[in-house]
């Protein structure tokens, strides 16, 4: 068997797989948890086109009016099912947020003989690059935030399911993932492509960076104001055994 047959072999047993675990992912974890964090991130992509404050210093777009409750669902989830666990619903949403753009996309050509909408048209046609660059941003982000959540936690041997250990590994992954999110995406959205496609609207470096430390500050503060619910969150997912099913699987795969 050649190396191509092999790899792809290996691919589809390993895409298989994955699919497999994601369906009994998505039934363990409670569904306001998911259709939360679904959601935020849907909104998270069509507020980005509004830019809610530009100085010559500072700027801020609007999806850091809810991107806290997608770093805290992630947070959750990483802390009962695991970094891998969080990857996997992170991808589940990006695929439910291209969907839902593409719908919205659809809607925003087809001709109408009503008012004109130009405005609402552009506002859920969205534009191409903000879709990419947050697409980008939200990925990495995920994987950042999931894997230093993790990490952090491990550190906490003695008590790993008390509330320091759940706080401290919420505070220190979401400012870090938080801000490269915000850097990532204004870079690639008001420094690569809204010069060029924004007849010359965009941000420098500054605010970009001042956009990025000041967003991870605020969704640090509504992580420290929002966290105890999510430890509480998890708690009763601890008491209850919730997603045992998932686990058995994980066990019979490896």
């Amino acid at each position: 068997m050649s190396i191509i047959k092999r790899a792809r072999r290996s691919f589809a047993r390993w895409l298989h797989d994955e699919f497999e675990l994601t369906k009994i992912l998505l039934r363990s974890i409670p569904a306001p948890v998911v259709a939360l964090f679904v959601i935020s991130v849907i909104a998270m992509n069509i507020l980005a086109n509004k830019t809610l404050v530009q100085t010559k210093y500072l700027a801020l777009d609007g999806g850091i009016l809810i991107s806290w409750l997608s770093f805290l669902s992630m947070d959750i989830v990483v802390k009962h099912f695991g970094p891998k666990a969080s990857n996997r619903m992170s991808v589940f949403a990006m695929l439910v947020n291209l969907l839902v753009c593409l719908i919205f996309f659809v809607a925003s050509i087809i001709p109408s003989k009503a008012d004109d909408y130009t405005a609402f048209n552009t506002i859920i046609g969205g534009t191409w690059f903000i879709l990419l660059s947050s697409t980008i941003a939200f990925m990495s982000s995920a994987l950042i935030n999931n894997f230093l959540n993790y990490t952090v936690g491990k550190l906490f041997k003695k008590n790993p399911d008390g509330k320091l250990a759940f706080f401290t590994r919420s505070y220190v992954s979401t400012v870090i993932a938080q801000f490269a999110d915000n850097l990532i995406f204004s870079i690639l959205t008001f420094m690569v492509f809204a010069p060029i496609f924004w007849d010359g609207f965009s941000w420098t470096f500054i605010q970009c960076v001042t956009c990025s430390l000041l967003g991870a500050l605020l969704e640090l503060v509504m992580e420290v104001v929002f966290s105890p619910i999510g430890y509480l969150v998890v708690r009763n997912w601890q008491k209850n055994q919730v997603g045992e099913q998932y686990f058995a699987y994980l066990r019979r795969v490896d």
